[in-house]
């Protein structure tokens, strides 16, 4: 096994290794030849080659979501790091412990016009949980640190001047890599290194401090005010955001279900289900908006309790009607972090979801209540309007979306573009046993790709990728890599632009609107599937899909991409008339 004679390179790899962090993302470069080298050369490390430093980094990002630790991007200097910016932004919204490691040039070089050199130092300052500023080794290229920095060395011996540097690094590594574990968020560390870059040594020279990761401590909650509230409350309202799968127990959620004071809504992100609850809060917030007495429904609706849990809100209405028909009391549950989405939150209770609601319900009478049955007598009208609906329409993305969420498989690992995609997929019911995941930190539209492939490699499940055009063709790159499995799905819904514009207010139908807001386009994905091996089909009718579906998720022996074309000029219209037909 070789080690970099650059004694950082040494300490970095011994910290990710005694912290048990394997998986370790590289993008080509010289600066970081030191790590790259260590990290390849050592059995204990699991690396995977992504060329785009953006793609790579959200690769990152749906292993590290997966795998619910830290997983590691490493790149060179220069522009390289900035690449990784969208991905280390999703990762500090959604806490997701993506550590990211930048090679620098010493910082003598900085700000002299040498190649590829910025200001690499806290380049993520605003959406990072720590930066770690390594100082640069003086035992390596000691000729070059005494004459462009005498004053580091000023007379000591070069052996004391390391170990100052030796400890200095040690501790920030220390805490940088506590943070990840604790938080569960991006932190960055960036390490100058003089040349030579490629100079290995049989055995390490180094000896790290490595501190152990600090356990989690309980925090003791006193809920008895809360429980109080709870039990004389008779409109209470759970939202759920983005909820990692099964970490609610059933006992829970059916606790829930079963109390008639309660609503729960859920989202798909939410990864909770039971018959009783509310999954497509669109379907039941749209035709309130629509009431001749708009106000006094909203009123009906209106809790007295909101409890919100899990990460961001899809739904833009639900977050509408809540910022403005407020609660009395806003609790969210969440060990870590709390978020004033609706303007009313009272108190962040930092708690588990399940010790949470095990405590109100511990020796709590039932209380009397049409909450719940009022509501979902509403429910059930507004899903069978729906089924009805689904008769009616021609083929669209609406339609499309029904035909593939009916028969996705089992147990599947299903990873939602954002934009339309993740917004068509909140009308429908999900089976229950597929996991959903989207990124829905900063909800963009770039990187989608990359990380449902970076997720697939964390699960045993095969994974379907549902995306529409604009977001697949923006992370294109993200096919460019050699660990995408066999059992790789991607459906690609294919509107010939941004067609979530269409249902955007300010919608008009001009040139200027199709050039620069729905950036209309005629693009297939047919010779991307040719040039990344991926076996190709396509859809433009229900009667097509259909047929393709049958088979879509058998076995082949290599991933399959199915691009469905809708109808431009009629989707936008079909979504906005479903929420008149249920209203």
């Amino acid at each position: 096994m070789k080690y970099s004679a650059i004694p950082t390179a040494q300490s970095i790899v011994s910290h990710c290794q005694a912290k048990n962090i394997s998986n370790i993302i590289i993008s080509p470069g010289s600066r970081n030849a030191p790590l790259t080298i260590a990290f390849a050369e050592n059995p204990f490390f699991h690396c995977y080659s992504i060329v785009d430093e953006r793609c790579a980094a959200f690769f990152a990002l749906g292993l590290a979501q997966q795998l619910q630790e830290p997983v590691v991007v490493l790149c060179t200097s220069g522009s390289a790091l900035l690449n990784y910016y969208p991905a280390v932004a999703e990762a500090y919204f959604s806490n997701i412990p993506v550590i990211v490691i930048s090679a620098d040039r010493p910082v003598y070089k900085l700000g002299i016009g040498d190649g590829q050199t910025i200001n690499q130092q806290n380049i993520f300052e605003n959406h990072i949980r720590y930066s770690a500023n390594l100082r640069q080794d003086v035992s390596h290229a000691t000729d070059k640190v005494m004459h462009y920095k005498p004053e580091w060395i000023d007379g000591k011996a070069v052996n004391d001047v390391q170990h100052e540097v030796q400890n200095y690094n040690d501790e920030e590594l220390n805490r940088a890599f506590e943070i990840a574990f604790i938080t569960n968020c991006p932190v960055h560390i960036n390490a100058p290194f003089e040349e030579p870059l490629y100079n290995t040594l049989e055995e390490p020279s180094v000896c790290s401090e490595i501190s152990a990761i600090p356990a989690k401590l309980d925090s003791v909650i006193y809920l008895k005010h809360h429980k109080n509230i709870w039990n004389s409350s008779i409109r209470k309202m759970i939202l759920v955001g983005v909820n990692t799968p099964d970490a609610i127990k059933d006992i829970v959620l059916e606790k829930l279900a079963n109390d008639p004071s309660v609503i729960v809504l859920t989202e798909t992100t939410s990864n909770i289900h039971h018959p009783s609850f509310f999954n497509s809060i669109d379907s039941l917030v749209a035709p309130i908006e629509m009431h001749a007495q708009k106000e006094l429904e909203f009123e009906k609706l209106k809790p007295e309790v909101l409890i919100t849990f899990g990460g961001l809100i899809v739904s833009k209405k639900v977050k509408a009607f809540l910022r403005n028909f407020t609660p009395k009391h806003h609790w969210h549950i969440d060990g870590q972090f709390a978020n004033d989405t609706f303007f009313c939150l009272e108190e962040h209770i930092k708690i588990s979801v399940n010790d949470f609601f095990n405590e109100m319900y511990a020796d709590s009478p039932t209380l009397e209540s049409n909450y719940f049955s009022h509501w979902n007598v509403v429910k059930e009208q507004y899903e069978l309007k729906r089924e009805n609906y689904l008769k009616e329409i021609p083929f669209s993305d609406f339609l499309a979306f029904n035909h593939i969420l009916e028969t996705v498989p089992n147990d599947y690992m299903l990873q939602l573009a954002n934009s339309s995609t993740i917004r068509y997929t909140q009308l429908f019911n999900v089976n229950p046993t597929l996991k959903v995941f989207c990124n829905r930190g900063t909800s963009g539209i770039d990187g989608s790709t990359s990380t449902a492939i970076g997720a697939s490699l964390a699960s045993s499940s095969p994974t379907l990728f549902i995306t529409g055009d604009l977001s697949f063709f923006y992370d294109s790159n993200a096919l460019w890599n050699n660990y995408i499995k066999s059992n790789f799905r991607i459906i690609v819904i294919n509107n010939n632009g941004g067609g979530i514009f269409r249902i955007l207010p300010g919608k008009e139908n001009s040139e200027v609107f199709e050039t620069y807001f729905e950036t209309r386009h005629s693009l297939s994905a047919e010779h991307l599937c040719a040039m990344y091996g991926f076996n190709y089909r396509t859809a433009k009718s229900s009667e097509e899909l259909k047929e393709e579906l049958c088979t879509f998720f058998n076995e082949t022996g290599r991933p399959q991409l199915l691009e469905i074309s809708t109808p431009t000029l009629k989707n936008d219209k079909i979504l906005i008339d479903y929420f008149r037909f249920i209203s």
